[in-house]
């Protein structure tokens, strides 16, 4: 058995298709299948280490991007994504996979064509609430085609309506699970006071930062603060934090992280009242899994599209509030993190929205599905 994961171009693409090959290989050991051979078809391998942790062999599979405004490269481009789309008939052929599993994006599109082509069977899960050019065109021959979004199925065809399902978005396994337990030791947090994870993303976001520092005075008032600056901005944001708080009785609960390690992680989702993030796809499948209240800070619409509709369709369930980055202040960041953490009937309701928006079954639903088809077709 051979099945074959394509797409590319951000972590929202790529580690749902990790999710997915970790449930895929526990139910391969408990209905003790043949342990099935996985590739990942894409232009970047995006983390190795996650690749071959769950047994998946990286195939280059070069891809054009197709930007939306005018530019020459998207000519060039093109002619990128003709030689990808050799290159992966020619890797198809010779593999002949029982099923490709698409996330989309502009790393998807060579696979995806082959895949029509050779008439190989394709499953394809869209995370964003309005979906992508692949995975709309992968939704005229892909036999399924999974929803993160329940409005996202408005914008495929009347003939794919038979073939959506709802399922979520899958996160990793490790992710589902938070550790509360001796949390603000770990952490080295006050007890007795509200904690807050704020976080950019793994990178870190400027702007972000330098509204939060800039509220710190407010926020270590009345709460921790666990901080995921990113990497590269965690220097210059101690140094100014230094600074802000200097003689401030409360400056021990600002707490700065470069990045956050998986148990750290762990326990920072378990022990925070609140959460305050970008609107990527799979932060807000994690933050639904915690069942935490959030404060979503979207990329601005210009630059990122699928933030901003993510981020509008998670808070129109209840569970977070939108704070364009047009709008953001520290006072308006202060006083709205306080009115939420302050607030335990508001606190509530959005945990409880957020606990109903993501599956925690959702890749182990979807590795299901795919093996089904993918036994289906193994004994054509």
């Amino acid at each position: 058995m051979k099945i074959v994961f394509t797409g590319g171009g951000t972590g929202g693409h790529f580690y749902p298709i990790i999710a997915i090959a970790e449930a895929m290989n526990t139910l391969v050991q408990e209905r003790r299948l043949i342990e099935p051979q996985l590739y990942f078809l894409a232009p970047d391998p995006y983390d190795q280490e996650a690749l071959f942790e769950n047994g998946i062999t990286f195939i280059r599979i070069r891809a054009g991007k197709w930007r939306r405004y005018f530019s020459l490269r998207n000519v060039s481009d093109t002619f990128v994504t003709l030689a990808g789309t050799v290159s992966a008939l020619v890797t198809l052929f010779r593999l002949y996979p029982d099923v490709v599993v698409s996330k989309g994006g502009y790393g998807s599109m060579p696979t995806l064509i082959a895949s029509r082509i050779l008439r190989i069977p394709v499953v394809v899960h869209e995370s964003d609430s309005k979906p992508g050019r692949a995975s709309l065109y992968a939704s005229r021959f892909a036999v399924k085609i999974a929803l993160s979004y329940e409005n996202a199925a408005a914008y495929f065809s009347k003939k794919a309506q038979g073939r959506i399902a709802r399922t979520g978005t899958p996160v990793r396994k490790a992710l589902l699970h938070v550790e509360p337990e001796g949390a603000r030791e770990y952490l080295k947090l006050e007890s007795g006071i509200p904690t807050v994870y704020i976080t950019g993303g793994s990178q870190g976001s400027q702007k972000i930062n330098e509204t939060v520092i800039s509220a710190l005075p407010s926020l270590v008032a009345f709460a921790n603060v666990i901080h995921q600056t990113g990497e590269a901005h965690l220097e210059s944001s101690q140094a100014i934090a230094q600074v802000i708080l200097d003689k401030n009785p409360h400056a021990s609960r600002y707490h700065p992280f470069g990045f956050l390690s998986q148990l750290s992680l762990q326990r920072a989702a378990g022990i925070a009242d609140l959460v305050i993030s970008r609107a990527g796809t799979g932060t807000i499948a994690e933050i639904s899994v915690w069942k935490k209240p959030s404060i979503l800070i979207p990329i601005p619409e210009a630059v990122s599209h699928d933030q901003h509709g993510n981020a509008y369709a998670y808070a129109r369930t209840g569970a977070a509030v939108v704070i364009e980055e047009g709008n953001l202040t520290p006072h308006l960041l202060a006083s709205e993190t306080e009115r939420i953490i302050k607030d335990k009937a508001a606190t509530a309701r959005m945990s409880a929205a957020a606990a109903r928006f993501t599956d925690p079954d959702a890749a182990k639903i979807l590795a299901s599905s795919i093996l089904a088809i993918a036994l289906g077709h193994e004994y054509e």
